[in-house]
């Protein structure tokens, strides 16, 4: 390659799948890029509070945590460089990343590009995300113990969401635009015998009602046109994510869903190539199960370079 610099590995996303994917590949030596489009962290970075990840007995806000991860792996010696990912190239020999900062080549690439909740669309929801609307009750559920809240959708994101609400919340409103489920039967029956589970069928979100923060929404019957006010402390929207899979669709296999399809190895159909973290298809994308995909994916990657698959 004359006087090109390639990477061992190049990690596309600096979240916490990413960040564990550079700290352990720059801890065995490699040498190591990770390409953030705006800051480490992800969606993670968004997060005001996290009580799930192991080792913060009181909690930790997602950006601080980030900035942790970022300047562990960097201690290491992974570089990071702040670029939009424009084109990518993963069938070659090096592999091509073009970026807004330039061209970048690895040997191998690990795929740590997320996936975003798909938001309702009403005009101040982004403004009341962490003020009473969120998007994920393994999450932010405990924040609403004792409380009233509603939980917008009808299949098995939804309908997870608002059986792991019933165990906290005193009240959970299921809203769906269908007079039935899409979830799974599964979900059936210990949602319609949960005795604090209350839906609200055929309805939609038309507005989110607030003060200081949310306190209630607006619902229209989607047949006869007819609204209703329902107070609330808080709103978790449940109507799926978008996986960051653009760039890809043409050289890795997706799932029905957009997610790139990889099991617990990380490994895609491409040789060299691994996704971790919410990009990839996964029963539960939490934090901590990123950070397993981002080990797991440099032990896969190690052998890959050594001559194995």
């Amino acid at each position: 390659m004359g006087e090109l610099h390639v990477y061992d590995m190049i990690v596309v996303g600096g979240g916490p799948g990413g960040y564990t994917a550079a700290l352990y590949a720059a801890r065995a030596g490699l040498r190591t890029l990770v390409l953030e489009k705006l800051s480490a962290g992800g969606q993670m970075a968004l997060t005001e509070r996290i009580d799930n990840y192991p080792g913060f007995e009181d909690g930790i806000d997602g950006f601080t945590l980030a900035e942790r991860m970022q300047q562990q792996a960097e201690r290491f010696g992974a570089g990071s460089v702040l670029a939009q990912v424009e084109r990518m190239d993963l069938t070659t020999e090096p592999k091509v990343l073009e970026t807004s900062e330039g061209t970048f080549y690895a040997k191998t690439v690990v795929l740590a590009t997320g996936a975003t909740p798909r938001e309702l669309g009403l005009s101040n929801e982004s403004a009341l995300t962490g003020r009473g609307v969120a998007y994920c009750a393994a999450c932010d559920g405990m924040r609403y113990k004792g409380k009233t809240v509603v939980v917008v959708g009808g299949g098995n994101s939804a309908a997870a969401d608002a059986m792991l609400l019933s165990r906290i919340a005193k009240k959970v409103i299921l809203v769906h635009r269908r007079d039935t489920l899409r979830a799974t039967k599964v979900y059936h029956g210990p949602l319609m015998q949960a005795e604090n589970v209350e839906f609200r069928w055929n309805s939609v979100v038309t507005e989110l009602l607030q003060e200081d923060k949310l306190t209630g929404v607006k619902l229209k019957d989607v047949h006869t046109g007819g609204e209703t006010v329902l107070p609330c402390d808080g709103v978790f929207i449940s109507i799926g994510r978008k996986p960051a899979t653009e760039l890809a669709q043409d050289q890795l296999k997706l799932d029905h869903n957009g997610y790139i399809m990889a099991d617990e190895t990380t490994k895609t159909n491409l040789p060299g190539v691994y996704a971790v973290g919410d990009v990839r298809t996964k029963p539960l994308r939490q934090v901590v199960t990123a950070v397993s995909d981002g080990a797991t994916a440099v032990h896969m990657a190690e052998e890959y370079l050594a001559g194995g698959i």
